[in-house]
């Protein structure tokens, strides 16, 4: 069992290197677009759980997940040549629906702001 900093490293590195290799080194055009919004790595060093997201949200989430599910091999296989581990980590993809909550809780703010400036006037 490793420690939950180095833990964090190697997550932090999986970001960095996954989100790198998806802008440059991989043609699917089901994975334009797509970014890394967190990498969580169990303290095993069994699985990294990673979120990704799109700028278009989740009408492209399926189409992503699929693209993602048919480059898991090639992506942890480079990834195991970049970061050396004894043994490197499954890759799991989850669909990260955040951006698309927080820009909706901006919208609502937004308009309860523009109701009390009315009230104001």
């Amino acid at each position: 069992m490793t420690s939950q900093g180095r833990a964090n490293r190697i997550a932090q590195q999986i970001k960095e290197d996954l989100a790198t290799m998806l802008l440059f080194e991989v043609g699917d055009p089901r994975l334009e677009g797509v970014y890394i919004t967190d990498v969580n790595v169990d303290r095993e060093l069994a699985y990294a759980n990673i979120f990704v997201s799109t700028l278009e949200g989740s009408v492209r989430s399926e189409e992503v997940m699929e693209g993602l599910a048919r480059a898991k091999g090639f992506l942890r296989s480079q990834l195991a040549q970049r970061i050396q581990l004894r043994s490197f980590p499954h890759l799991r993809f989850s669909w990260d629906p955040t951006p698309e909550n927080a820009e909706r809780i901006e919208r609502l703010l937004d308009s309860l702001h523009k109701d009390e400036q009315a009230d104001d006037e």
